[in-house]
């Protein structure tokens, strides 16, 4: 049997999917809320299917499959999967000679089952959809690559490339450090995937996502001077300068991050954005000028541009607000001023950039391994149409820069990411099978 013969065996997928949704309470990830998971509970699963592959006696005319768990925080193991086949068992591999599955991970985001019309911790099948949290993201695509892997390992299938995969914990929430792909990193246990390309799965609908946006957060706060609202000329209103502050420095935003050429090449549906999404202001009655507002959002930058750079930039314009606030008196009728000299007090805003962010990533378009899913997506969907999205991945651009040559794929459904009645569909699965098996052997010949 060839490599691209290979197919997904559905009774053998759906009920290792079904034991790993079985878990997913136990590996929902939101520590600010006591949940924090125990993925070993779902890589049980995957060791245990794979146990028939990695204990029989070694042949040197068969493939070999390796697993290996590595632990930084105890039940909460990362998991890495080689298959070398039986043309290159004892061969010093040369660059270019190993393909990479990483990005799927073993935890999940929360699920509230009063939002769900079944369990979201039990697998419902209904025709071709597989309802239950974790389908999409991710732990469809963990046992995706687990059957991916045990038809290599059964079939001894011959390849010109060693393939990995990397099954990762805590990528739904760093609120604990320390757990992940990062430590993998630091102790170079991912040193050898370097040598070829690397497909991050853990995207959506079954096209190449060729880029994503970085993700900071950030909060402006406005500090006035609270007064009797009938005597608004005595006071400085906190909400008027914050919302008028924010309005300055968007401007300002706009005019030093705006389009790039670039977006448009990558198909990207927006530029960066600068936003607000929630505020918060100080206890007061309606008949009183509020002496202070929290006004918090995020940006969404293009991985065209730099991320500190960016945050240095639009801290200066907070700074120079700061000594200028009169700039903004306008519009607000005249007894508004964020200045009252005769009483020597003066409003202040204090921009700050909240510590964990993600940064965007631009996949490269000339990688083999791009080049190797696009065929393979071709070949098995009969188009391919990459695209880039302003939403973010945690991770990505730190493997890239780490020398990863990443592109990202997902084949779960981006229309219930996150969401209540997660689901993916059966034949999306089956497809995307095909696509791992194609960009496998393109890999070496394209």
């Amino acid at each position: 049997m060839s490599l691209t013969d290979l197919t997904l065996d559905e009774n053998t997928y759906v009920s290792l999917l079904r034991k790993m949704i079985s878990v997913a309470e136990k590996v929902q990830n939101t520590p600010s809320l006591g949940l924090i998971p125990q993925e070993n509970l779902v890589s049980d699963f995957v060791l245990e299917a794979l146990r028939p592959y990695t204990t029989a006696p070694k042949d040197p005319n068969k493939g070999s499959l390796t697993v290996e768990r590595y632990e930084f925080v105890a039940g909460r193991g990362n998991v890495i999967i080689t298959y070398t086949p039986p043309n290159l068992q004892n061969v010093a591999l040369e660059p270019g000679q190993t393909v990479a599955f990483i990005g799927s991970h073993l935890d999940v985001v929360p699920a509230n089952p009063e939002g769900w019309d079944r369990n979201p911790f039990e697998l419902s099948v209904e025709g071709d959809k597989l309802y239950g949290r974790g389908t999409t993201d991710c732990l469809g695509h963990v046992a995706l690559l687990t059957e991916f892997f045990i038809a290599l390992a059964s079939n001894n299938i011959p390849l010109q490339t060693v393939v990995a995969a990397v099954f990762i914990a805590s990528e739904e929430n760093s609120e604990i450090p320390g757990v992940g792909v990062e430590e993998l990193l630091k102790i170079g246990k991912m040193d050898f995937i370097k040598q070829g390309p690397v497909i991050w799965v853990d995207c959506s609908d079954s096209q190449p996502c060729i880029g994503t946006a970085g993700a900071i957060t950030w909060t402006l706060k406005a500090t006035g001077k609270l007064g009797h609202s009938g005597l608004p000329n005595l006071g400085i209103n906190a909400l008027e300068l914050g919302m008028d502050a924010l309005k300055h420095i968007q401007s300002r935003f706009y005019q030093d991050f705006g389009p790039k050429d670039e977006e448009i090449t990558y198909n990207f549906s927006c530029p960066s954005t600068m936003k607000p999404t929630v505020i918060e202001s100080s206890t007061n009655g309606l008949n009183q000028i509020p002496p202070w507002v929290k006004i918090s959002g995020d940006i969404r930058l293009s991985p065209f541009y730099d991320v500190p750079q960016m945050m240095a930039k639009v801290s200066t314009y907070a700074e120079e607000l700061n000594t200028n606030l009169e700039c903004l008196e306008n519009g607000r009728g005249p007894s508004s001023k964020y200045s009252l000299p005769l009483e020597g007090v003066s409003g202040k805003i204090e921009l700050t950039f909240h510590p964990n962010y993600f940064e965007g990533i631009a996949c490269s378009l000339d990688s083999i391994g791009y080049r190797a899913l696009s065929k393979a997506i071709k070949d098995v969907k009969g188009s391919v149409e990459p695209f880039s999205i302003s939403g973010s991945l945690p991770l990505v651009r730190d493997l890239q820069r780490a020398g990863l040559d990443l592109t990202l794929v997902g084949f779960g459904k981006s229309a219930v990411y996150h969401g209540d009645n997660e689901y993916c569909l059966l034949s999306d699965m089956k497809d995307a099978f095909k696509i791992l098996a194609r960009v496998v052997h393109y890999v070496k010949t394209l």
